[in-house]
């Protein structure tokens, strides 16, 4: 089955995640993540792409994307995932033992509205879910850390937001999302379908060839061959 497409396109905004090659750990000390950080800021100078919110994670990353041209995003986290694995394999001397990535980087568009925050929440409480730490603003991997600062840590990494962010926002971030929220998240994850309502992800879907990733996978279910003439159930 080919790939679906991937949206990409200018001032749209994206989730985009992408794990270690059979979950393994890709970052496994404090300098890793630092490493990783600085190789961010390095691809913001040669991309035309924002972070708006991120969250790095031991063997996995999410990022809310938004590119500033038509492809943005996609040259962004290329040459970012190239980077780190070649720089990867020379810090842990292990080049010609496999990848580090489980493949190519996984993301979907997402609606500049309240889903966009429920989407943030979830990319920003990813540690704490994973019990990491008690508090998701004590993660220092990532964008509510460092939004939380007096001043952003260097390197800066983050742009603002194209809509505020809820009142209270850390108390927010560390509550739990509701299961619809959660459900509708790991289904986008999973499909690489649109995050928004209805209307919009069917328009979004349509203008950019996303029709496939709000279909169930697989085949559809056969008929018996005598199903249309079986009488009806009265209720």
């Amino acid at each position: 089955m080919p790939r679906p497409k991937r949206a990409d396109e200018k001032d749209a905004i994206y989730h985009a995640l992408n794990r270690g090659n059979g979950r393994s750990t890709i970052f496994k000390k404090d300098a890793d993540y630092e490493a990783f950080e600085n190789i961010l800021a390095e691809g913001l100078t040669r991309s035309s792409c924002r972070i708006l919110s991120y969250q790095l994670m031991p063997n996995h990353w999410h990022f809310v994307l938004q590119p500033t041209v038509d492809g943005g995003m996609s040259d962004f986290l290329r040459w970012v995932s190239l980077t780190h694995t070649m720089r990867y394999h020379a810090h842990y001397k292990t080049a010609g033992e496999g990848h580090v990535y489980q493949g190519r980087f996984k993301s979907f568009p997402v609606q500049d509205d309240d889903h966009f925050l429920v989407l943030c929440r979830y990319v920003e409480r990813n540690a704490k879910r994973a019990k990491l730490v008690k508090d998701a603003e004590d993660w220092r991997w990532g964008s509510l850390y460092r939004w939380s600062r007096s001043s952003e840590p260097l390197p800066r990494l983050l742009t603002p937001w194209p809509i505020p962010r809820e009142a209270n926002w850390i108390r927010r971030v560390n509550e739990p999302l509701d299961e619809k929220e959660i459900d509708s998240i790991r289904w986008s994850i999973r499909r690489g379908s649109p995050l928004g309502e209805p209307g919009w992800v069917e328009s979004i879907a349509r203008r950019l060839d996303l029709e496939s990733t709000l279909r169930p996978r697989g085949r559809p279910k056969k008929k018996l061959p005598n199903e249309s003439r079986l009488p009806r159930n009265e209720s």
